[in-house]
């Protein structure tokens, strides 16, 4: 006769060990979306063959053009406890996504760009931290957003998605990333 009461709680899992020295550096942003409304998510891809904690990483941003040009004007923290598994993704999404995009999200984030926000992904703190990956940059408004691929303004009203030859990003250097042209 089956139990009418549920099974007892698992243990809580002990803490994530720290990546190797790399591993947590080699995280980027596989896909981007600035879609109509506030259809928006910023997905963010674990090569490595270890999970990483999100503790110690973050996705400082600015809205259209900074106070300080060069430096982040916001400081967004991952969730407590968001880690990304070995070849999976993390996405932050709008939380007014529609639900195909809420399906795969992992946390919400309010102020996602509307294309000319700059975003980038950090790790340290918010005083000393180092640039692994950016959408965008930090050093002013781009107008409608920033050309990708020698497409002006292709971060506003489109899906970015990395080349599957990209194994890490780029290091705070947009520019190199966006291209100038499809190859």
């Amino acid at each position: 006769v089956p139990s009418p009461l549920p099974p007892p709680l698992a243990p809580s899992p002990p803490p994530l060990p720290a990546a190797p020295a790399g591993a947590a550096a080699s995280l980027f942003f596989s896909e981007v979306a600035e879609g109509s409304s506030n259809h928006k998510y910023l997905e963010i891809y674990n090569p490595s063959a270890v999970t990483i904690d999100l503790a110690g990483f973050a996705y400082p941003s600015v809205s259209n053009a900074p106070t300080e040009p060069g430096s982040h004007e916001y400081w967004n923290t991952f969730d407590a406890g968001a880690s990304i598994a070995p070849g999976a993704v993390y996405v932050v999404c709008h939380p007014s996504a529609d639900d195909a995009i809420q399906a795969y999200c992992d946390e919400t984030h309010q102020y996602l760009s509307n294309g000319d926000d700059g975003y980038c992904l950090v790790q340290g703190t918010e005083d000393a931290y180092v640039m692994i990956d950016c959408v965008g940059d930090f050093n002013g408004d781009p107008g409608s957003g920033w050309a990708v691929c020698g497409v002006a303004d292709a971060t506003k009203d489109n899906t970015l998605v990395r080349k599957p030859g990209v194994t890490q990003g780029n290091g705070g250097d947009w520019a190199a990333s966006a291209g100038t042209d499809a190859d």
